[in-house]
């Protein structure tokens, strides 16, 4: 559950995966990694004002619960062949991390789910497991209450399906005004006219 939890040993793959799709990968996954990277900025913001307006505590700031902690290690996902410490919270603990809700963790990884899903419809919602992982996760280490990943989850997908609005419409604007030859082959961001897929360049022909 901690090495689950733990951003920095993913990081790398992420970003790997990012650069790759960017420079690879046509239209839609071009797109995707774009509108990803706005997404998770502006949702980390939402997170950080959340956080500090509801200002809630996390489990082990007021009470005691089983900590597992990771050990030191470079490349950071090595650490996942160490034997990690288990331990209980104490008072060292109170001050620690900052407030419980909602989670940034999955906040993130709700944002990732949602874009997947919304992109690539039958493989993208299979990252919905990944985000589920992570939010027991946050739970089984004491760094989170369940209604805070619940409500977080419901969170992150409100700020996805409300981004994605907000490029589709930004979309439909500087595209058809500036690119018109790439908007008609993509007028909308994450499917084709009529769910139908085209070979780009060909011309929209009225029924």
């Amino acid at each position: 559950m901690a090495g689950v939890s733990d951003s920095e040993i993913w990081r790398p793959l992420f970003v790997l995966i990012g650069i790759s799709a960017l420079v690879v990968g046509g239209f839609k996954a071009r797109v995707f990694v774009i509108c990803l990277a706005c997404s998770l900025l502006i949702g980390a913001l939402v997170t950080s004002g959340l956080k500090s307006t509801v200002d809630r505590r996390r489990p082990k700031q007021v009470q005691t619960v089983r900590m597992v902690q990771l050990q030191k290690a470079r490349p950071k996902f090595l650490t996942l062949f160490k034997q990690p410490t288990i331990r209980f919270s104490d008072s060292a603990d109170r001050h620690q991390s900052g407030p419980s809700f909602p989670s940034g963790h999955v906040a993130n990884n709700s944002i990732i789910a949602s874009f997947c899903t919304l992109f690539y419809r039958r493989r993208g919602w299979l990252y919905c497991a990944v985000t589920a992982a992570v939010g027991y996760s946050r739970i089984y280490l004491g760094a989170h209450w369940p209604s805070d990943v619940i409500a977080t989850i419901f969170l992150g997908v409100g700020e996805s399906l409300a981004l994605l609005a907000i490029y589709e419409s930004i979309w439909t604007i500087v595209g058809r005004r500036w690119m018109p030859q790439l908007f008609a082959d993509h007028p909308s961001l994450i499917s084709d006219v009529d769910g139908e897929t085209r070979t780009p360049g060909a011309s929209q022909r009225p029924k």
